[in-house]
């Protein structure tokens, strides 16, 4: 088994309004996951530095980030970014390019099970329903074409429960929308999901604890996934 989580860490401010990276770590650390999926991992403006600095991440958990960054003080790309656990094996990390309005991209890693390779996206979809709609029909093509199970998870932006503009990636994968999760507060929306192939078990669930409601706006998901064997 493997825990996947998907957190928008809304680049480490919190409901306070503060930026507090060791909260974020610590929400992280609670969730328990093998990867960790984020989203708003950069801060905005400037250089764009990771809003988790490389070092407190070294110092703070378990975790490595993908290489997935073309910045020099960025650990993803276009803010989304992977933090794998230091004994799970990555075979490749890559940037995926999404059609936008405004930038957007996700990313994937393949990471060694004892089962086989699996494939773990992270996304960060549009907020208008057209530009969404393209972004899933691009991220349906790349899991139609993937020759190993996988899993897509993040903050797709798609409020109903059945997301009407995320139609191309639920008519190839399993959708799970756990629960809601934003405003982190007192969510009223199920913004961040998850998607998987037929040959994934997954159990999905919200991560809401007193923690999680004041460190970011959204609050994370987790999956329990068990890859079938081959």
């Amino acid at each position: 088994m493997l825990r996947i989580a998907s957190y928008n860490i809304q680049k480490a401010i919190g409901h306070d309004f503060r930026r507090k990276p060791e909260r974020t770590m610590a929400v992280i650390s609670e969730i328990g996951a093998d990867v960790v999926v984020l989203q708003e991992a950069d801060r905005r403006f400037g250089p764009r530095a990771s809003a988790l600095p490389p070092e407190m991440i070294t110092r703070l958990s378990d975790y490595r980030p993908a290489e997935l960054s073309i910045r020099p003080d960025s650990i993803g790309w276009h803010g989304n970014a992977i933090l794998v656990r230091k004994d799970l094996p990555v075979l490749k990390a890559k940037r995926l390019d999404l059609p936008y309005l405004e930038p957007r991209g996700a990313v994937s890693v393949v990471v060694e099970l004892e089962a086989g390779p699996l494939i773990v996206i992270g996304a960060h979809l549009a907020l208008t329903r057209k530009w969404r709609r393209h972004q899933a029909e691009t991220l349906a093509e790349y899991a139609d074409r993937a020759q190993m199970p996988l899993l897509l998870c993040g903050d797709l932006n798609e409020w109903p429960r059945a997301g009407r503009g995320l139609e191309p990636l639920a008519g190839l994968l399993n959708e799970y929308a756990p629960g809601r999760t934003f405003p982190a507060i007192r969510p009223i929306a199920r913004l961040d999901r998850l998607y998987s192939c037929g040959q994934l078990r997954v159990e999905a669930r919200v991560h809401n604890t007193p923690l999680a409601r004041i460190a970011s706006d959204h609050l994370p998901i987790r999956a329990d996934v068990t890859r079938e064997a081959a």
